[in-house]
């Protein structure tokens, strides 16, 4: 354990750790940004016992909670250094809890760790266990991906390629060591054996390792990857989906790329239980979940997009079949588990209201589904399931993120503050260019007259943005500096581009996006024509701002239009979509395709870029890397283009201090109040 991390953990359990630093009543921005979120919701098996992971202005802690009692404060950390907290997960019985602190969640198994508040001794990646009721946490070792046994007696976890086991009393040794990035570690029923799966690149396998050291055995190796490996209620077989990735420019409507297996523990014989057929939902697709599971009653459920929708499907895992779909009609399901009691299905979907998510569950022999939480405006998100209890992280218009207990409704498990005067964006449509039918959110700003305008752009580019609090902290802050916008008296249009998500396989999928000739700007372009038509907009004051595949549609729109998007902010966003091409087209056609790369690119029309922008980038960034602003930078020097900067030492992409979050937003309201508002030069 590094020295600092010790002490921090010292001083919160001998009771003097300092509370986190309250934000200033009277900056707004500061005040909503400060508000606590959560995330990471997890429960226990075989109690109904919640944990989660709170932010409150960059301070992260985690709360158990459950029916009738209130939230409890494990840890007391007390800084905003940027220590992630992840990995959650319970003993059976819910009287362990096992965590990771440090790292970074996205990106586990590198080497150089974060250290975005530049501490001398930088904190390292650890797995920790403490009592769900309550007491100093204890060390179990360096890694992640921490899994119970059966018994709650063991912890397997992860350390780079490798699978480590401690035992209580004991020290942490390691197990195995592979070649690839393990995923999905899980115990067999009786606790005898470890599943896992192993990503090596473009090919990964699914493999089985004695928890006593006996070794480790791969089940069916072959070529494409190998995901989502799941033991069956018996721990006999193993299932697991393996899928190819289609060669580029191969048609959508023809291949057959993926499959369920099924492979037996003890010979390894293998079987394909299932194939996609070619057509809609013949690409393997998964939820932002996990993708696979075996039901008590022996059926394995997936996701598939057979009808260009997400849903779950089931089939019969020792007879195979035709799949039957458990969910249908023109909606995402974004999430699903099992129930309980193994035998339900819960899961997350856009219902009924494509730009809200909500919560069901229904049985997988047949029956109805039924809605859960209760039927206000709250939007739920990741269910989790503890004991015979149902939990989920739900926000609205006001709220954002906070855990809850899924009753009759949607009951606060712990804190669930409100930002104070915030409005509630409405539903808009518009049309691009080529038909395209684009959905949207508009926060109207306070004012009279003519008022300056933004399009936001989310990043992904695989995001929705919703009518209300994003789960996520990335886009919660973004949510937040729309609604300051607005009270400052700027029109804020949030565009649901194509290639985003909850619009079904053809919108996720639409032709031609990004490198492949950036259709999705398209949609930006016409958002800024629907602002520039109204009557309550001034033309002069449009502009832009966005963060990752946001500030590259960001930079395009002012490289591409800089006579209708004014100013824009571009958070580390991408100017080149440069980057080698198949070895399996043609000479002629690699260059075709990196040609359309080019005229992609926001560099590629830097020709035409006459509009100020502010770059911000954190130098640390593993997303986009922190060279794609440099680079921009210097061509926009050598063309006189006005620009300022913000640059996060040390900074990761989605900014792990809420420091950094803070600066961020505040630099882009003085600098759109500059450009946009007073519409000042640059000096």
């Amino acid at each position: 354990m590094s020295r600092r991390l010790f002490f921090r953990l010292w001083l919160a359990f001998v009771g003097l750790a300092l509370a986190h630093p309250g934000a200033a009543a009277s900056d707004p921005l500061a005040e909503a940004l400060a508000l606590p979120t959560a995330g990471a919701l997890t429960g226990a098996a075989e109690a109904p016992l919640f944990a989660w992971v709170e932010n409150a202005a960059g301070v992260r802690n985690i709360w158990v909670g459950a029916r009738g009692q209130p939230a409890r404060r494990l840890t007391a950390f007390a800084w905003d250094d940027g220590l992630q907290l992840y990995d959650l997960a319970f003993s059976r019985d819910g009287s362990s809890l096992a965590f990771v602190a440090g790292g970074d969640e996205e990106y586990p198994d590198e080497e150089d760790l974060p250290n975005p508040a530049a501490a001398a001794d930088a904190p390292a990646q650890q797995v920790f266990i403490v009592p769900a009721a309550g007491g100093a946490p204890l060390l179990v070792g360096r890694g992640h991906s921490p899994v119970f046994s059966p018994d709650g007696q063991r912890i397997a976890f992860t350390r780079r390629s490798e699978v480590w086991l401690w035992s209580r009393g004991g020290e942490a040794r390691p197990l195995a060591k592979v070649d690839g990035r393990i995923t999905r570690l899980a115990w067999s029923p009786d606790g005898a054996r470890l599943l896992l799966s192993e990503n090596r690149g473009e090919h990964g396998h699914v493999a089985v390792l004695e928890a006593d050291g006996g070794g480790l055995r791969y089940l069916d190796p072959g070529l494409g990857q190998s995901v989502e490996p799941v033991f069956s209620p018996d721990g006999r077989e193993v299932a697991f989906i393996r899928y190819l990735s289609p060669p580029q420019g191969a048609a959508h409507d023809v291949g057959t790329y993926w499959s369920i297996r099924v492979a037996e523990v003890a010979s390894g014989r293998a079987r394909t239980l299932w194939t996609a057929p070619a057509g809609r939902g013949g690409r393997y697709a998964g939820t932002r979940s996990r993708n696979l599971f075996w039901s008590r009653d022996g059926h394995i459920l997936f996701p598939w997009e057979r009808t260009g929708w997400m849903h779950v499907y089931a089939i019969d895992a020792a007879r195979g079949g035709e799949a039957r779909a458990l969910t249908s009609g023109a909606f995402e399901v974004e999430t699903f588990l099992l129930g309980g009691d193994r035998t339900s299905l819960i899961y997350a979907a856009n219902d009924g209201d494509i730009d809200r998510r909500r919560i069901w569950r229904r049985p997988i022999a047949g029956g109805q589904a039924i809605r859960l939480g209760g039927r206000d405006s709250t939007m739920l998100f990741y269910p989790a399931v503890a004991g015979d209890s149902v939990g989920a992280i739900a926000t609205d218009v006001a709220r954002p993120a906070h855990a809850v207990l899924l009753d009759e409704r949607a009951s606060p498990l712990g804190t669930a503050s409100a930002a104070q005067g915030f409005i509630a964006p409405e539903a808009v449509t518009f049309r691009a260019a080529d038909g395209m039918e684009i959905r949207g959110q508009f926060f109207r700003g306070r004012g009279e007259g003519r008022r300056p305008a933004l399009v936001y752009i989310h990043g992904g580019p695989r995001r929705q943005m919703l009518l209300g609090f994003h789960p996520s902290r990335y886009y919660s802050n973004a949510y937040i500096m729309n609604q300051q916008l607005a009270a400052r008296g700027y029109h804020v249009l949030v565009v649901n581009y194509r290639g985003g998500t909850g619009h079904g396989l053809a919108f996720r999928d639409a032709p031609d996006t990004g490198r492949e000739g950036a259709s999705e700007y398209r949609d930006i372009l016409a958002a800024g024509r629907w602002l520039e038509a109204r009557s309550d907009v001034d033309p002069a004051r449009i502009g832009s701002w966005g963060g990752s595949w946001g500030g590259y549609l960001t930079a395009l729109a002012l490289a591409r239009d800089s006579d209708l998007f004014a100013s824009g902010v571009d958070l580390h966003g991408v100017h080149s979509l440069l980057r080698p091409v198949p070895n399996s087209l043609s000479p002629e056609a690699q260059e075709r395709a990196r040609q359309i790369q080019w005229e992609s690119s926001p560099l590629g029309a830097i020709d035409r870029w006459r509009s100020p922008v502010l770059l911000i980038h954190g130098d640390d960034d593993r997303n986009v890397d922190f060279s794609q602003s440099l680079v921009l930078a210097r061509e926009l020097s050598a063309r006189g283009i006005p620009y300022r900067e913000l640059v996060f030492p040390n900074e990761r992409h989605s900014f792990f201090r809420h420091d950094s979050w803070l600066q961020s937003l505040r630099a882009t309201m003085d600098f759109l109040d500059h450009t946009l508002m007073r519409r000042q030069p640059l000096q």
